[in-house]
């Protein structure tokens, strides 16, 4: 998987893994729906929302790709059987 800038998913996603992502990213929104954040926890929490939302959005990208090449061998198979 790669970005626009053409580093790879794995550098710009660190070591957290989609399902990590996406449960962090749960709590980031959890705790801004919550409330009682000073504003500049707040900004950093958006933020953190933010970076960890780009990195979901880059492992399902990257599970697209793959599906869809599976596909693609799939239907090539077929059509030369």
């Amino acid at each position: 998987m790669t970005d626009d800038d053409g580093t790879t998913a794995a550098a710009a996603t660190g070591t957290l893994g989609y399902e990590q992502a996406r449960d962090e990213l749960i709590e980031v929104v959890r705790r801004l729906e919550a409330g009682g954040t000073t504003l500049e926890e707040s900004l950093a929490l958006w933020e953190r929302g933010e970076e960890l939302a780009k990195i979901c959005r880059h492992w399902l990208e990257g599970a697209r790709t793959r599906l869809d090449a599976a596909l693609a061998r799939s239907q090539d198979g077929d059509d030369q059987g």
